[in-house]
Order: structure tokens, then C-alpha cells, then sequence
């Protein structure tokens, strides 16, 4: 298929999905891959952890509860390390408390392919042709306390995939697409219990709501962007002033369509035509009502259903906000893409940086494509100091 490479469903897929027949893909899923290493230690958890700079890909509504003025963030992700050494995600994220209520950000995250050489002929001294596939993505949000314990936040993205290649026709324009986000977050105040003080969080994320995606601008070959619904929660044990210990649960469900094969003609046999023609009513599924539909359309019902919900537990132990130790477990069902895996990281800071790293371990028989990858993440926080109440 020399007009369009599908870089994303070669490579990227590997992530999302295995054999099954229901396993629901999508386009530019690097959006959904973990570019923080704070998160990636708890096992790709961050819609209800605590306000941190690379709350934009979680939760945005959580800079409203940052207390630093500002903050700045780079961080960096090995892909695929046991096949290639320069595919990577690399993300920049910067934002800024206007006041002790609201707050905007902003960022910017890469996912390169690397070089591809591409040969029309098996023969080996045929000067290959080089090709720098790319992906990115470029966010803006704006948070806001609507009480003293929740606030809510919007967020845009521009969308930008350029996978194809250069035909004898010169045909080799990108896909392009936006999308939005709509956030909500919960702090309490911090309250004293026998042994320990607490604080209890909680939040939610609606993410890439926004027109299909397309190479060649036509309904045949559009595909979803991963819009999926993020809901979780936490609690903060303060056991004194210098040690805290938070325990996270997130639950994340794609809101897209499940794809479908059903034996049209009632003969008891799917020929390729009929799979042809469920491929294109499928396509067809505009991206609002996909949306709805993806509540309900599981082939088997309410328990399919269910499947279709991924969860992630992880903890974090902090020493005066300057040490920090994660451990996490994700589970899919093997279902939908049967992705486990445990993970574990560490944070250290001094003065305005702070750097993060951690490490995943498949709990799968389907290989993650991020096993035995460590991830680098540093952070700067500089400006006023917020109190939290």
C-alpha cells in the first residue's frame, strides 16, 4: 500500500490492541500514551492525583489547586526500544496561575517515527528513499475555581498527523483535526482523623471530542480520534509533616464505536463482501453520534460492556515534597486489547527542579511496546507560593 503508510496501526497499535475481533482502534493514539513519568509510575494514572505541570494531559482543571505560580515542563519516552532506538514521544508543558482561582497552559507533544527506508524493488542496491514520519499535538486549556473545593477547565487541541508518503503523483498531505476537552476536578479540605490527617480528591476528563480524521479526505478512510471519558479518584494519608502517602484509582473507557461484523445476508457465513460493507457502515458512524454509541453497542451486551472500562491503581509516598516513590497496575480485558502492567518510578527535587523517572513491567502474554523503557520527566516551578487550605 505505497499511497498511505499506516505507521500508527503497525507501531502505535501494538499499545491498544492484539487478535481480538472487537478490539477498538483509532487514529493518532499517541494521544493516549503517557508522556510523564510522575503519571507512567502509577500506571498512567492522573485525572484525580494532585495539580502537578503535566496536569494538561490529565486533567487540566487541576491548575486551579496548583500552588506554584508557574511551571515548566519537559519530558521524554523511549518507544519500541526492541525494534528501532529512534522512535520516542517528547511533550513541553508551561502554565500559569493568573490568580488564586484560574489558570491557563499551554503544550506541545512529538511523537517521531524515526527514519524509514523505502525501496520500490527488493533489490539491495537500490538507493532507498527516506521518510520522517510525525505526529503532534498543540493544547491550550483554561482552569477555574467555580468553589473553594472544585473546579472546572476547557482545553483545545490542533491535531496533526503527517504518515503519508510521497507518490509519483506528489500526493503527500497530512491529516489534520481538532478536538476538546472538558474537565472537572475535587480537593477537600484537609481533615484531621484519629491517627492521620486526610484529603480526599477526585476527577473527571472528557478528552479528544472532534471530527474524525482523514489522509485522503474522503468518508472511506476516516477514522476516530480516541475520545474516551477519564474518572477517578484519591486520598491523601498526611501522616505528619514530613511523610504523605496517596492512594489512586482511575477507570478510563474509549467513546468510540465498537466495530461490528454481523452475518448480513443471515446465512451463517460472513463472505469478504459483507466484511467490506460492515467496514464501510462502520466508517460511516459520524463522530457525535459514535460518541453516544459507544454506551451501548458492545455485541454482547451490558458485559461487553464492561470490558470495554479499563482500570489503574497506583500509590505514591512523598517526603517533604522533595522525595517520591510510585508503584501502579493497569488491567484490560484481554477482550479489547489485553494490556497489563505493573510500573513503578521515583521523583526527586531540589530547589525549583524536580525530576522523574519510572519503569514498566507487561503483566501480558501481548507485549507493551513500552516494556523495559525508562521515562524522564523534569519540571521547574518557579513564582509565588499559593497556600492549600
Amino acid at each position: 500500500m505505497r499511497k498511505l503508510i499506516l505507521f500508527t496501526s503497525c507501531l502505535l497499535a501494538i499499545s491498544f490492541a492484539n487478535a481480538q475481533d472487537r478490539v477498538i482502534t483509532t487514529a493518532v493514539p499517541f494521544l493516549l500514551v503517557s508522556a510523564d513519568a510522575r503519571a507512567a509510575g502509577m500506571a498512567d494514572i492522573g485525572v484525580a492525583t494532585s495539580a502537578d505541570a503535566f496536569s494538561q494531559q490529565w486533567n487540566p482543571a487541576k491548575y486551579a489547586f496548583a500552588t506554584d505560580k508557574q511551571g515548566f515542563s519537559i519530558s521524554y519516552t523511549p518507544y519500541l526500544t526492541d525494534l528501532a532506538n529512534d522512535i520516542s514521544l517528547g511533550q513541553l508543558t508551561y502554565y500559569n496561575k493568573i490568580s488564586d482561582r484560574s489558570a491557563f497552559a499551554g503544550s506541545i507533544r512529538y511523537f517521531g517515527f524515526g527514519e524509514i527506508e523505502l525501496r520500490e524493488t527488493g533489490d539491495p542496491t537500490e538507493v532507498p528513499r527516506t521518510v520522517s514520519p510525525n505526529e503532534f499535538a498543540m493544547d491550550g486549556s483554561y482552569s477555574l475555581k467555580l468553589s473553594e473545593k472544585f473546579s472546572m477547565a476547557v482545553a483545545g487541541r490542533y491535531i496533526h498527523s503527517n504518515l503519508k508518503v510521497v507518490t509519483d503523483n506528489g500526493d503527500a498531505s497530512a491529516a489534520n483535526s481538532f478536538a476538546i476537552d472538558v474537565a472537572g476536578f475535587y480537593q477537600s479540605e484537609e481533615m484531621a482523623y484519629t491517627e492521620f490527617n486526610g484529603r480526599w480528591r477526585a476527577g473527571f476528563n472528557i478528552q479528544n471530542l472532534g471530527p474524525k480524521i482523514s489522509y485522503d479526505n474522503d468518508e472511506i478512510s476516516t477514522n476516530f480520534l480516541p475520545a474516551n471519558l477519564k474518572v477517578g479518584t484519591g486520598f491523601d494519608f498526611i501522616l505528619d509533616d514530613y511523610n504523605k502517602v496517596a492512594l489512586n484509582v482511575e477507570f478510563n473507557k474509549l467513546l468510540v464505536p465498537t466495530p461490528q461484523d454481523p452475518d448480513l445476508n443471515g446465512d451463517g457465513t460472513i463472505t469478504p463482501e459483507e466484511r467490506a460493507q460492515n467496514l464501510d457502515n462502520y466508517r460511516s458512524i459520524g463522530w457525535v453520534s459514535g460518541v453516544f454509541k459507544s454506551f451501548g453497542d458492545a455485541p454482547d451486551g451490558f458485559s461487553e460492556e464492561v470490558k470495554e472500562v479499563t482500570y489503574a491503581v497506583g500509590a505514591e509516598y512523598s517526603y517533604q515534597d522533595s522525595f517520591s516513590m510510585r508503584v501502579g497496575y493497569f488491567n484490560e480485558s484481554p477482550l479489547k486489547g489485553a494490556r497489563k502492567f505493573f510500573s513503578m518510578g521515583a521523583g526527586f527535587k531540589y530547589n525549583v527542579v524536580k525530576v522523574d523517572v519510572s519503569y514498566l513491567f507487561s503483566a501480558s502474554k501481548v507485549k507493551n511496546p513500552l516494556e523495559n523503557t525508562l521515562r524522564f520527566s523534569l519540571t521547574f516551578n518557579f513564582g509565588d507560593k499559593y497556600d492549600v487550605y
